[in-house]
C-alpha cells in the first residue's frame, strides 16, 4: 500500500483510508467491524477516520482494534454531540467534553486527528471552535487539528493558519476544491484527506438510488456523463479512485464500507498506479464544460 507523508505532520498515511460512517449508520454487527477492521489493517491501511456523531462508530472501533492502536494513525471529528446536524455545539466546554467522550469510545490516551466537523465560516470566525482544538492539543487529547467541510467555509479553515489537515470532499462529481482550497493548502503545507473519493459510486445501479444522501451525485454524473461509467463497475471505481488520488496536494482518500472483502479489491485496483495524463485532463475537462456554481462541495 502506497504512503504519503500527510503535510507536515509525522504522519506517512496510506493512500486508502477506513471512514467509520457506514458502520455507524448501518449498524453493522461488533463482528463484522472486528473482522472488517482487521483486514483493513493486515490489508496495509493505517488510517482509520470517524467522528463522534457516527452512532455507536467510535465505540465499535475501539472494541475491534483498540489492541491495535499502534499500527495506525486515528483520526474522529467534534461539533455535534447530538447527531450530525441535530443541535450542533460549537462552544469550547462542549467540544472539550466530546473529545474526552471519543477518548474513552476509542479506548486510546490520544488521537492523532481531531477535526472540526463541518462547522460554519462563522462558526471559524468567533474563534472559540477553533481555541478548543488548540486547548485539546496543549492538553495532550490530540497530535493535530484539523477541518472536515467543503466550499468557503473550508477555504476559509485553510486561510486561517490553524489547521494541520483538511478533509474535503473530491471526486469525479465535486471538483470544487480542486481549484478553490487545494492549491492554497497545498501552499501551506497542510495534509489533505478526500472524502467521498468515488462519488458513494452513485452511477452503480444506473437508476436513482433510494437512499437520499446519494441523489445530488447521482444527478450530477447524468449530467457529466462520463464514458468509463458506462463500463464495468469495477473499472468506474477504478478510474473514479485514482483520480482522487492523482490530484496534487492529495494525500489519503477515505472509503467507507461494510464489506471485509472491499479493501484488498480497492488495492489491487491502485496497482494500476496513477491516472494516465489524457483521461485525467479530459474528466477536468467535462467538469469545467458541464458544471454550474451550484455545484458547490458536498458536506
Amino acid at each position: 500500500m502506497e504512503k504519503r507523508r500527510l503535510g507536515k505532520t509525522d504522519m506517512d498515511v496510506s493512500v486508502l483510508g477506513f471512514g467509520g460512517s457506514e458502520i455507524g449508520y448501518e449498524n453493522a454487527s461488533r463482528e463484522t467491524v472486528a473482522e472488517l477492521l482487521n483486514r483493513a489493517l493486515d490489508a496495509g491501511l493505517n488510517v482509520i477516520d470517524t467522528a463522534e456523531c457516527y452512532h455507536n462508530s467510535e465505540e465499535l472501533i475501539g472494541e475491534a482494534v483498540g489492541n491495535r492502536r499502534s499500527e495506525f494513525y486515528l483520526f474522529t471529528k467534534c461539533g455535534h454531540p447530538h447527531g450530525f446536524g441535530e443541535r450542533a455545539d460549537w462552544s469550547k466546554d462542549s467540544i472539550l467534553e466530546s473529545i474526552q467522550r471519543s477518548l474513552s469510545r476509542l479506548k486510546t490516551d490520544k488521537i492523532d486527528i481531531v477535526q472540526l466537523h463541518s462547522c460554519s465560516e462563522a462558526v471559524l470566525k468567533n474563534g472559540e471552535a477553533i481555541d478548543a482544538l488548540q486547548t485539546a492539543r496543549d492538553r495532550g487529547y490530540t497530535r493535530y487539528i484539523g477541518y472536515s467541510g467543503d466550499s468557503h467555509a473550508a477555504r476559509f479553515a485553510v486561510e486561517t493558519g490553524a489547521f494541520d489537515t483538511l478533509q474535503t470532499s473530491i471526486n469525479i462529481a465535486d471538483q470544487e476544491a480542486i481549484d478553490l482550497t487545494l492549491p492554497l493548502a497545498r501552499e501551506k503545507k497542510m495534509g489533505v484527506i478526500a472524502k467521498r473519493p468515488i462519488a458513494n459510486a452513485a452511477w452503480k445501479t444506473g437508476h436513482r438510488p433510494i437512499d437520499s444522501y446519494h441523489h445530488e451525485y447521482f444527478e450530477r454524473l447524468r449530467k457529466l456523463h462520463y464514458d468509463f461509467l458506462r463500463d464495468d463497475l469495477e473499472k468506474g471505481i477504478s478510474i473514479a479512485l485514482r483520480f482522487t488520488l492523482s490530484i496534487p496536494g492529495v494525500h489519503a482518500a477515505i472509503v467507507g464500507t461494510k464489506n471485509p472483502n472491499r479493501w484488498k479489491e480497492n488495492a489491487r485496483l491502485l496497482e494500476a498506479g496513477p491516472l494516465d495524463q489524457s483521461t485525467f485532463q479530459a474528466i477536468r475537462e467535462r467538469w469545467e464544460e458541464c458544471a454550474p456554481r451550484t455545484w458547490i462541495g458536498q458536506i
